[in-house]
């Protein structure tokens, strides 16, 4: 049994080893630069976050369904908002917005230290855990809950990284970013032009960089069991 799981994570065929050098060469291409991301995303399985049906294009720098009106990020995306987040140097305790399949949730618990992931659909937050523990990732600590709420009873939170777009940045999210924090944030109107958005809090405020149009599903309020 220990074989035949070693042999999923691995791949064959369009998930084989060889399929994701292929992705990492064109994330290099793309403008990705820091070596541990990309080394990051070389190792995770990304054909196990999608469904059996999709696996042969898991390794496609594309989006895909997951069910519930849900999408697995690029891999570019997660890439490129998991370097952003990093470029000054190593965190600590990152918050997740929207855990989804789980995919982005992996890529940051191989990247920093503890990440808290917060889920409004429960069934997607249940199948990305059963995910992470077959892959021994064990710094993660979820919650069932409304996304633009965060999760301030363990706040605050050295990164924040939101993977659905607000019409604007919640201020729960900002209230909870420690002095210093970095929060990456896709924000507009579903359909309409969005942006992603770099965030730091610093001594008087909060500074914003703009890091580029994007297209992302919306944060929603609310829970879905």
């Amino acid at each position: 049994m220990r074989d035949q799981d070693d042999m999923m994570r691995r791949g064959i065929g369009m998930t084989s080893q060889r399929t994701r050098e292929r992705l990492i060469q064109r994330l290099c291409e793309e403008g990705v630069t820091n070596p541990r991301v990309l080394d990051v995303l070389r190792r995770t399985p990304r054909h196990l976050f999608v469904d059996e049906a999709l696996a042969h294009r898991a390794y496609e720098d594309t989006a895909l369904p997951i069910g519930h009106n849900q999408t697995i990020s690029q891999p570019f995306m997660v890439a490129h908002m998991s370097e952003v987040l990093l470029e000054d140097g190593p965190l600590d305790k990152v918050m997740e917005i929207g855990t989804g399949s789980g995919y982005q949730t992996a890529v940051l618990a191989q990247l920093v230290e503890r990440v808290f992931s917060v889920e409004r659909i429960k069934v997607l937050q249940d199948r990305a855990k059963e995910r992470l523990t077959e892959l021994n990732l064990r710094n993660v600590v979820f919650r069932w809950g409304d996304g633009s709420e965060g999760w301030p009873a363990l706040a605050p939170y050295n990164g924040i990284i939101v993977t659905a777009v607000a019409p604007e940045v919640p201020q729960a999210l900002l209230d909870q970013l420690a002095p210093g924090g970095r929060m990456v944030i896709p924000v507009g109107a579903v359909g309409e032009t969005q942006q992603l958005l770099l965030i730091v809090r610093e001594e008087h405020g909060f500074s914003r960089r703009v890091l580029g149009a994007v297209r992302f599903v919306p944060l929603l309020n609310g829970t879905l069991s």
